[in-house]
């Protein structure tokens, strides 16, 4: 099949695909934030109103359990992510996972930051999943449910014993809202807003299980712990961070583009909603896929593609044997050809992956919209390689 060089006549109405910051929902505009309660402490009545209600629409729309707490923390899921190491581990044996580059930076903070002594980790290269069943629940563990530089998701929860000893601490910044977590699997768990609702950064959410408040509870980890990183006080979990009393002063501005992103969520069906419209997006992109004679997914299972960060790997035999500084001047101008038409904005894959494309299949991306980059996608190629 050859692939035309003539410009396509469709273009995506919002061309923008990155991973982070992602696209806003759809329709959204600045009048959507004239709710928001600038000026304002954020412990005020209403500034704590609105900060519980985020807390309480992403439990709803989750379906996170009762009995699990649910907090605003700083530093986006990456400060989530790090109060739950510094704050729960040492306790005993850690399994770290890591098959992309957030995952390598968990196994950095728990060899080389808190340098605890028993730890496995279990590494897999771009594409791939580690050997899920040598993991021991028996220990703490930590993993990443989708990795977004990757493009691979754990398939499901099965390797998480339901009578597990340690604990589950897992990165879902890339997974919450757009796919089925099993929640009793899983003890402690972290995103941001900037993700699948299309929120802005700098904000985390942390949900805990009543086995992860245990542990804060019981356990006093042996080394100091910056305040921002403090969920408990005298042997008690500090219950204000898990009703709107946040640690520090959150961003009412973005306190009010989440909640109108949590009531867009509401509004197309809630997580089912917001789950069919991702897989919707990967389900364009797999119909191309199949009979693309560049392009294949850098995943090397369907099982364990992801329906947020969609990866592919340029595999024309031409491009795919030429060095990887030579590859990733090829992606450079491919992805340079669609930012100067305006019809794909920051696809490039992430830094530190395999040269390739990255395209972001969150529930606020359009449909219509991933199907009209995919001619794009295809004009791009035959005119880079004519080159």
């Amino acid at each position: 099949m050859s692939i035309s060089l003539e410009k396509p006549s469709q273009r995506p109405n919002i061309p923008n695909f990155s991973s982070g910051p992602c696209a806003k929902r759809p329709g959204w505009s600045p009048a959507a934030l004239e709710g928001a309660l600038v000026g304002r402490s954020h412990r005020s009545k209403p500034g704590k109103d609105k900060l519980k209600e985020v807390i309480d629409l992403s439990k709803s729309i989750l379906g996170i359990p009762e009995n699990y707490r649910l907090g605003i923390v700083p530093g986006s899921d990456t400060g989530a992510v790090e109060m739950a190491l510094w704050s729960l581990l040492g306790e005993r044996g850690v399994d770290v996972l890591a098959w992309e580059s957030f995952g390598k930076e968990w196994v950095t903070d728990i060899t080389k930051q808190l340098k605890l002594e028993d730890t496995r980790v279990f590494e897999a290269g771009y594409g791939e999943l580690p050997d899920l069943s040598k993991v021991d629940t028996d220990r703490d563990v930590i993993f990443t449910w989708n990795g977004t530089t990757s493009g691979v998701r754990v398939p499901n929860g099965d390797w998480i014993s339901d009578d597990r000893k340690g604990l589950t601490i897992c990165d879902a910044t890339s997974a919450a809202f757009a796919m089925d977590l099993p929640w009793d699997k899983l003890d402690v768990v972290t995103w941001s807003w900037q993700k699948v609702l299309g929120g802005e950064g700098g904000h985390g959410m942390i949900a805990l299980s009543p086995r992860a408040v245990a542990r804060l509870e019981s356990y006093k980890p042996a080394w100091p712990l910056p305040k921002i990183f403090r969920m408990s006080k005298g042997g008690k979990v500090i219950e204000g961070i898990f009703v709107g009393e946040t640690i520090n002063t959150p961003s009412m501005i973005a306190v009010e583009d989440a909640l109108d992103g949590l009531r867009w969520a509401q509004s197309i069906g809630g997580l089912k909603g917001l789950i069919a419209r991702s897989e919707a997006n990967l389900a364009a992109i797999v119909e191309w896929q199949a009979t693309s004679k560049w392009a294949g997914f850098l995943a090397s299972s369907k099982e364990t593609r992801s329906n947020t960060s969609i990866c592919l790997a340029i595999t024309a035999p031409e491009v795919a044997a030429l060095a990887a500084d030579q590859q990733a001047q090829f992606v450079k101008k491919f992805t340079s050809l669609l930012e100067k038409e305006n019809v794909a904005l920051d696809i490039a894959s992430y830094r530190d992956a395999p040269p390739g494309l990255r395209i972001w299949g969150g529930a606020t991306v359009e449909t219509s919209d991933i199907k009209a980059l995919l001619a794009w996608l295809d004009y791009a190629y035959a005119t880079v390689s004519a080159q």
